[in-house]
């Protein structure tokens, strides 16, 4: 048990998470082997409670020890003395067989003390939330082991790809993520994608946009296209050597509130744009329905390329409202951060 509080305590460190998430993740699987253990160690009756308390109370005298475990000794011959191991013999008799200790709150012993294991009790508090959590993984576990079917993969700019799916009795609302698995790169590693579509009742598709930057998206975007930049794979699961992907969820987040409102405003920052791209979509179909009426839309990228991997649902969308007279619903603030390779300053020479 000390052994796996050390392994998680050290493996949450920043630096371990950001150099090898893997080791952060597998570590702290290891809490359930922790739960077990604990419960094995209660039943071992560690913790004990004395069952003779008449019998033996605490302090009590016991003549068949030595005297150097008890308390101060009191009239010997008239006077008061403190006990002294070194100069009296380990006994509380005289010479004469009389009891040295004529002490009232002193009491002598008449058998040894006796132990009893206590009831264990940390099963009462460790067992329901356990179940609880075993319920839950088993659900999610045989909600997740029908493989979701790709319909298409798009190869967006700045190592960005796009994969739409279909899954029976699939639903989702805009803002909520899903978890994402293909055993094929990792059988342990399962990663949160927020979807960029949401299934509707007119249409079963949702995408999500990974961003290609560790080992287990290069891996993933590898076995799932390798179309140039632009070009659409329709549909991939035709493939016989198309990999199986596994969704989990979805999974409710603060984003599903931005409909809920009157005026919202949404900053993202990058790939951070995901969440909103949903509500965007969402809004393509109906947006009478919610209590939203303004949306405030700023969006901040490292590169002039980012953008057109929503580019085109924005331009639809902000024409939709225009053609509705709703010009002033949507507002977007594009900002690019970076203008390296986009405008270079030429310094003129001075006039001599």
């Amino acid at each position: 048990m000390g052994l796996i509080l050390f392994l998680m305590s050290t493996a949450s460190t920043a630096s371990i998470r950001a150099s090898n998430f893997d080791i952060f993740l597998h570590t702290h699987n290891l809490f359930f082997i922790f739960y077990v253990l604990l419960l094995v160690h209660a039943s071992g009756g560690v913790l004990k409670y004395q069952t003779n308390l008449d019998e033996h109370p605490p302090g009590c005298l016991q003549l068949n020890r030595t005297m150097k475990y008890y308390a101060p000794l009191t009239e010997l011959n008239g006077e008061t003395y403190l006990l002294n191991t070194e100069k009296l013999a380990p006994s509380p008799f005289n010479i004469h067989g009389e009891l040295l200790i004529n002490d009232s709150t002193l009491r002598i012993c008449t058998k040894d003390p006796a132990f009893h294991s206590h009831f264990p009790e940390t099963w009462l508090w460790i067992s329901a939330p356990l179940c609880l959590y075993c319920a839950e993984r088993l659900y999610r576990y045989f909600r997740s082991t029908k493989p979701a079917t790709i319909t298409s993969v798009i190869h967006h700019p700045c190592n960005v790809i796009e994969i739409r799916m279909i899954k029976d009795h699939f639903k989702a609302r805009p803002g909520q993520y899903i978890i994402l698995q293909c055993p094929r790169v990792s059988a342990l590693e399962n990663h949160p994608f927020t979807l960029t579509m949401c299934p509707t009742d007119t249409k079963a598709t949702f995408a999500v946009h990974i961003k290609v930057v560790g080992d287990w998206t290069k891996r993933l975007r590898s076995l799932l296209t390798q179309c140039d930049q632009g070009k659409e794979i329709i549909p991939i699961f035709q493939h016989r050597k198309n990999p199986k992907i596994y969704i989990d969820g979805p999974f409710g987040s603060p984003s599903e509130e931005v409909l809920n409102y009157e005026v919202s405003l949404c900053i993202a920052g990058g790939i951070g744009v995901t969440p909103y791209a949903s509500i965007f979509n969402q809004l393509l179909d109906t947006w009478k329905e919610y209590k939203l009426q303004r949306l405030y839309f700023v969006w901040i990228c490292r590169d002039i390329q980012a953008f057109l991997w929503f580019a085109d649902l924005l331009c639809i969308l902000h024409k939709k409202f225009w053609q509705e007279n709703r010009p002033d619903y949507l507002n977007i603030q594009l900002y690019l951060s970076q203008t390296d390779g986009i405008q270079v300053r030429h310094e003129e020479p001075s006039s001599q």
